[in-house]
């Protein structure tokens, strides 16, 4: 199997977890902290766990600018739901930092 094979591979791979497990929660947290609600540890579990997968990203979309876009949004709302995440777990304990 040739590497650009096994990139192709990889990215479909992504792009299939992507669509399948990765947004579809990332929505339902972005509905959570939209509500005001706090994230749980199994939240946040998840958000390092996708930050840590995304080492490799940037490799990937300079060899496949055609993924930028996707990823730039995807980086917009991940950024939405732990900024917004952060704000509400503020308030929840008063304000505070």
């Amino acid at each position: 199997m040739s590497e650009s094979s096994k990139e192709l591979g990889m990215i479909q791979a992504l792009l299939d977890r992507l669509s399948t497990q990765r947004l579809p929660y990332a929505l339902e947290l972005k509905d959570k902290v939209d509500r005001g609600e706090r994230l749980s540890e199994y939240d946040t579990d998840f958000l390092k766990k996708v930050l840590e997968e995304a080492t490799e990203i940037p490799k990937l979309v300079a060899k496949h600018p055609e993924l930028e876009t996707l990823v730039g949004r995807l980086v917009g709302l991940y950024g939405d739901i732990t900024r917004k995440g952060l704000e509400n777990e503020r308030s929840a304990r008063g304000g505070g930092a």
